[in-house]
């Protein structure tokens, strides 16, 4: 009997594989960017368009996947990775990361629908939470091992590694995923539509989480150069980043945990923000390595699971679909523009910490749009969650 559980495993490691693969650029940048002949910019160029594609498939990727079933999702990222390591061409290296995206925004939006098909009323902050970790895990891996297998095999043997992981990942899914066996009733098109201020705060919602991973996403993609300017080995580097992607694995699941505990979901998002804003801003501005990491770590991942509440606040069971398709659309488009934008910063200052800047200002936006969020509610998402505070005692 493959219970949900085995699902739950499953899932993590195909969503960790694609993880390994969206930072397989960031990970070997330095030797990357030589073999390619490319600058700081080029790099966060690859970096960002592995989201391209999610601007024009997140909405209609839960239909896509009914089409073409999750396995040829997983097969159009290990195509983008064959394409990746077949030559050093720019051209052939933009279209494998287009390839690659692909596959990886259509099992991001899949896989979560997945597990609420699996956890629905069953412990689901619990199995979102060990959920959502595998990509920060697999960042950490990334970081961890693709540089020395780089320096021991060079960058196609980096590649390749990448490879058999996701073909591990593909196997898996093959042998063990099934759906859950229950049926779903099918919804109007009335019962489906958002209205203004539902769209306006979901919106809101895919902006936070965007901009929460920008900042993220500027630590583990621009950190480990900005330590090799500064005399670190590129192995050494990846390494000590890593630490704060292990330490996330920690304090996501005890974020969510703590904001349940206390009911102050929005007070832990503020807070957590900022004070992973002023880590970041303290690691750019040469505080001592390892410790700074270590914090990072220990704060950077409470604010997920409060930020992934945010949706459910505003999203009938009808809208969910078409909700979640907007704000992954709007979580895209922001990582799409970052990578570069970050890269762009680091060439016009002469330094990679620079792209740390941007993270740090991302973060602090954070609570401010959290207040225009709830000033955006549906009165009918104020109603009920009143109803189920005044429920909960």
């Amino acid at each position: 009997m493959r219970g949900r559980w085995t699902i739950l495993a499953v899932l993590f490691i195909a969503r960790a594989a694609m993880a390994v693969q969206f930072q397989s650029i960031a990970a070997v940048a330095p030797e990357l960017g030589k073999a390619l002949s490319a600058n700081l910019a080029d790099i966060g160029v690859l970096i960002g368009l592995y989201f391209a594609p999610g601007i024009a498939l997140a909405l209609p990727g839960g239909a896509i996947g009914r089409r073409f079933g999750d396995k040829a999702t997983v097969l159009a990222g290990l195509a983008g990775e064959a394409l990746l390591c077949s030559s050093t061409s720019w051209s052939v290296q933009i279209a494998g990361r287009l390839i690659a995206g692909i596959g990886g925004v259509l099992l991001n939006v899949l896989m979560t629908k997945m597990m609420v098909d699996w956890f629905a009323g069953r412990q689901i902050a619990t199995a979102m939470a060990i959920f959502i970790n595998s990509w920060p895990l697999g960042i950490a891996l990334t970081l961890v091992a693709l540089p020395l297998i780089q320096g021991q095999f060079g960058i196609a043997g980096a590649h390749i590694a990448v490879m058999a992981l996701i073909g591990a990942a593909l196997a898996l899914v093959g042998l063990f995923y099934r759906p859950p066996g229950q049926s779903v009733a099918p919804v109007s098109a009335q019962a489906a539509r958002l209205g203004l201020s539902a769209v306006s705060a979901v919106l809101l919602a895919g902006l936070i989480w965007a901009f929460y991973n920008v900042g993220f996403a500027m630590v583990f993609s621009f950190a480990p150069s900005m330590l090799v300017e500064r005399g670190w080995s590129t192995a050494a580097a990846g390494s000590a980043v890593s630490i704060v992607l292990w330490l996330a694995a920690l304090s996501v699941p005890f974020g969510g945990y703590l904001s349940d505990q206390t009911r102050s979901r929005n007070a832990m998002l503020a807070t957590s923000c900022l004070a992973f804003a002023a880590l970041i801003a303290l690691l750019w501005r040469g505080s001592p390595v390892m410790p700074t990491l270590v914090a990072l770590g220990l704060v950077c991942g409470l604010p997920a699971g409060s930020i992934m509440s945010l949706p459910a606040r505003v999203l009938a069971p009808a809208t969910r679909a078409l909700g979640m398709g907007l704000f992954y659309t709007v979580y895209y488009a922001t990582m799409l523009i970052a990578p570069w934008l970050g890269g762009r910063l680091a060439l016009w200052t002469g330094g990679a910490g620079a792209a740390l800047g941007l993270g740090s200002a991302a973060l602090l936006a954070c609570p401010i749009l959290l207040w225009r969020f709830e000033r955006r509610l549906p009165v009918q998402a104020l109603t009920a969650q009143g109803s189920l505070t005044r429920a909960g005692g």
